[in-house]
Order: C-alpha cells, then structure tokens, then sequence
C-alpha cells in the first residue's frame, strides 16, 4: 500500500510543476472594446476565443497596442468566423487590447510562461 500511495504522492506533483503558465489578465464580452492595460512579461500567451449567434453576420478585429501611448503595435486576429487559437509573444511591456467586433462574443486570456513552455510552443 505504501508504493501505491508514493506513486499517487509523485503522479500528483508532477502534474502541478508541469506548467507554470501565470494568468495575468482576463476579458470577456461583445461589442467594441479597448480592454484595461496590463504589464507582461515575456515570453507570453494569448489564448482567445471568439463566438456567435450570428455566424454568417459577425466579424472582429483584435489589435495590440502600447499601453501608455496608444500605438498600433500590430494585429492579432482578424476574421469573419468563430474559433479559438493561442498567439505566442516575446516582447515584455504594458499593453492593451482594442477590439473592435459585430456580433461577437469574445474571450481573451494573457498567460505568463517558462522559456522551457515556449521553446514547446506550437500555433494553433
């Protein structure tokens, strides 16, 4: 019983230090937006979905721009369907999201992660 209960102990730990991904910041909603500003540090993640009731009507745009200035730092995402996709950043900064969407539901998450969980990264 005791081995069993070791290999439980080790299977536990090693599923929690597999990622160290840290979420540092969350948004959701519709409609045009331009989300708060957020300090991240490289490399990091976006992981975003997009959604609708409308699927024939909607469209969304989502830009990243330089969270003191304002800047156009460049475009993220740009389509006419629903789907979900993670985008791999490797410049620190403060930043912001400007959404701009028609019938849209959208999900946006920003996610720290190791340099090990980079070199790992694959698009999708």
């Amino acid at each position: 019983m005791t081995r069993r209960l070791l290999a439980i102990m080790l299977g536990i730990a090693l599923s929690l230090s597999v990622s160290s991904k840290e979420q540092v910041a969350k948004y959701s909603g519709s409609g045009s937006f331009t989300t708060a500003e957020f300090e991240v540090t490289a490399p990091w993640i976006l992981d975003w979905r997009v959604n609708s009731e409308f699927q024939g009507s909607m469209a969304i745009e989502i830009s990243l721009v330089d969270g003191g200035t304002g800047f156009h730092k460049g475009l993220i995402l740009q389509t006419k369907r629903p789907g979900n996709g993670v985008r791999l950043f490797r410049e620190s900064g403060r930043y912001r999201f400007r959404i701009s969407s028609t019938l849209a539901r959208w999900d946006l998450k920003v996610e720290e992660l190791t340099r090990e969980e980079a070199e790992q990264y694959t698009p999708r």
